[in-house]
């Protein structure tokens, strides 16, 4: 595993520290470390890669996260691979990497090589332990029901106590962050720019539709505000 060990510029205000694991080695000037970049791309979405190692072999794993703050909370079940080790570790915790990647457009170019996407992403580094404290537990669900519809956390019933023994978090502390982005059109070679090939780009975009209510919903309960707002995102 690569050392952590800062090899640019000590942090700063706004500003994660970069390290060898955090600085990429092709396309550096598409990295950032910037705070308020990381947050808004991590706000963005709600479904991260967890990456681990179980067994000896490398495991990634897609689920569902939340941020509060300077910390990831990553959701699971107690009989998940990733919190069935994290709890084996106990306090030590085990060693992650965190993703979240959102496309934003195709990149078409004349040539096949000049291919690409137009993306924000974020990558993070360290060690994740699992949520035990009761009230840190129900704030970390809360913060993740809200991040894939914000409002909905008070908007339902809170979790039993049968659903909090069943239901585990990861946490994370965001300290070894990157952000890497691609904006713009296709960098096309100069002897290329007279092919007959269309080049530029296919804007991705992520909708709502209308909210279909449940087939046994009580008559005269309205749609929620909050929903509303979502579907016409």
């Amino acid at each position: 595993m690569a050392s952590s060990t800062a090899v640019e510029q000590p942090s700063v205000a706004g500003q994660y520290a970069p390290t060898e694991r955090t600085v990429p080695t092709r396309a550096r000037e598409r990295a950032s470390y910037d705070r308020e970049s990381v947050h808004a791309i991590l706000d963005a979405g709600y479904v991260c890669h967890l990456g681990f190692v179980r067994d000896g072999a490398p495991v990634v794993l897609p689920t569902l996260y939340g941020r509060i703050g300077e910390r990831l909370y990553v959701h699971g079940s107690t009989g998940s691979r990733p919190l069935r080790a994290a709890g084996e570790a106990g306090d030590a915790g085990i060693a992650v990497c965190v993703t979240v990647t959102h496309v934003d457009g195709l990149v078409l170019a004349r040539s096949a090589f000049h291919h690409s996407l137009n993306y924000r992403s974020v990558v993070v580094h360290g060690t994740a332990r699992r949520v035990t404290d009761k009230a840190e537990l129900t704030a970390a669900l809360d913060a993740l029901v809200d991040q894939v519809v914000p409002g909905r956390a008070a908007d339902s019933r809170p979790a039993s106590a049968k659903e909090l023994a069943a239901t585990a978090v990861l946490c994370l502390d965001l300290d070894e962050v990157s952000a890497k982005t691609r904006v713009g059109g296709p960098s096309d070679d100069a002897e290329d720019l007279a092919l007959p090939y269309w080049s530029g780009v296919v804007p991705v975009t992520t909708t709502y539709g209308a909210p279909v209510p449940a087939d046994d919903l009580a008559p005269g309960i309205p749609v929620p505000a909050y929903l509303t707002g979502l579907a016409g995102s």
